[in-house]
């Protein structure tokens, strides 16, 4: 799934290799070449008193440069005796040059990352550092940020990561125009969801676009049904290493509910050959065929870039609605909660790097964020997001994170590549029937 999503004045096409690239590298660093490790002594960090920061070099950089600049002129980088170089990495690069960087003497002192399991070799191997009690001893980290995203990048409930992009929320969308058309309103329960698959239907409209070609858009439904049904300890226990989770009731009832809805053609017959990357799904949506899409919150952008049109006028959206038998809490949210900043614990200044995450939290972090496009992260960024691109979609994205008791990441990057690639592939299956509910509950309790 996206970990940056497209900007508004991307066209669709860069938005949709950057959400197929960054998705990619975010689970494929827990893939080898952490085992040759460096003797233990201090990052390069480019010399004297100077940290490397590794960063994914996208337009979204200018913000973390703009960090860099003011960090460096600071009191606070004077007081611990230390400043950041920034390290800008091409994003196909990535990947593969933090990967063999960290397993060697010349690491960077901080890197951009994905959370959760893109990060869990790394953890593993002790080469990033555990930032829980400092966040807790410090006000500024503490209260900087919204506490369902500072933990939805965790690793066994402790903070290795301080937020520093915006959010990406999985959110409903759905077609102002067509379900004015047919008179039906957005669905808050599961009941007026299926009401509204039988009312579109025979109306010759699909109910859901769906790149079921992509693999990743059917996982979607899987995260927010298990959540709505079990609640977000469901997928934790999973995540935490326990394959046993996978047998856990909800996740069959949520199997179970996928295939009433692929069995009752919520999402047509072809979603299976149609490509979100390619900018099929997005255009099903868009021309009125199908009248709802479950899609990250760049999905606005991508409509921006693709079809303005109705992007300004007719793209709707709403959270994911209720299971009325289940536990989980409404307002909870899946998909990518940001990037994060890591420390490299052989960094020869923690102070230094410390305090130059604090300054994510800061306004002017968060200013800079909003015009680029972006929702901060930030418990103080409510007020900032009027000057937004489109004002009333970043406040709806704020308000539902804010609010929201859990935010639990995707799975696939919770789990790395080689699991999250397995996950991926029974996920497929059952969408396209060639596995029952119980098949699939089967399969991935059999995932190593």
């Amino acid at each position: 799934m996206e970990s940056n999503r497209g900007r508004s004045t991307e066209s669709a096409g860069t938005a949709f290799s950057r959400r197929w690239v960054l998705g990619a590298g975010a689970s494929a660093l827990l893939t080898t070449g952490l085992s040759a490790c460096g003797s233990g002594e201090g990052s390069s960090g480019g010399g004297g008193d100077t940290l490397t920061a590794f960063v994914y070099g996208d337009d979204a950089a200018k913000v973390q440069a703009a960090s860099v600049e003011r960090f460096n002129g600071s009191a606070a980088a004077k007081s611990a005796k230390g400043k950041v170089k920034l390290e800008k990495i091409p994003g196909s690069d990535y990947t593969p040059k933090l990967r063999t960087a960290m397993g060697s003497p010349s690491a960077p002192d901080i890197f951009f990352n994905w959370g959760g399991g893109s990060i869990k070799a790394y953890q593993e191997a002790g080469k990033v550092l555990d930032l829980t009690d400092v966040i807790e001893s410090d006000p500024v980290l503490k209260n900087g940020f919204l506490p369902s995203v500072l933990a939805a990048g965790d690793l066994k409930g402790r903070h290795y990561g301080i937020p520093m992009r915006g959010m990406q929320p999985v959110i409903l969308f759905y077609n102002k125009s067509v379900f004015a058309e047919q008179k039906i309103q957005p669905p808050t329960t599961w009941d007026q969801l299926l009401d509204n698959n039988t009312k579109l239907k025979k109306a010759g409209i699909t109910p859901f676009a769906l790149g079921g070609a992509d693999l990743w858009p059917e996982l979607m439904w899987l995260e927010y049904l298990t959540d709505r049904i079990g609640g977000p300890e469901v997928f934790k226990r999973i995540q935490d290493g326990d394959a046993e989770g996978w047998g856990d009731p909800a996740i069959l009832k949520t199997a179970e509910m996928v295939k009433e809805l692929v069995d009752g053609g919520a999402f047509g017959d072809k979603f299976s050959s149609v490509s979100y990357v390619n900018g099929g799904a997005p255009a099903v949506f868009a021309k009125g065929k199908a009248a709802m899409h479950l899609m990250g919150s760049w999905e606005y952008s991508t409509q921006l870039g693709k079809f303005p049109d109705f992007a300004k006028s007719n793209l709707g959206w709403a959270a994911f609605p209720k299971v009325d038998s289940g536990t989980g809490d409404v307002r909870n949210v899946v998909g990518n909660p940001t990037n994060y900043w890591s420390i490299n614990p052989r960094t020869k200044n923690k102070d230094a790097a410390i305090a130059f995450l604090k300054d994510c939290a800061s306004e002017t972090y968060a200013k800079d964020l909003v015009a680029l496009g972006d929702v901060p992260t930030t418990s103080n960024a409510a007020a900032l997001l009027s000057s937004a691109p489109n004002p009333e979609y970043a406040k709806f994205q704020y308000e539902m994170v804010q609010q929201a008791p859990a935010f639990t990441l995707s799975w696939d990057q919770a789990l790395g590549d080689e699991l999250g690639t397995k996950m991926h592939t029974e996920i497929g299956k059952l969408f396209a029937g060639k596995s029952s509910p119980s098949d699939f509950v089967s399969a991935c309790k059999g995932l190593k």
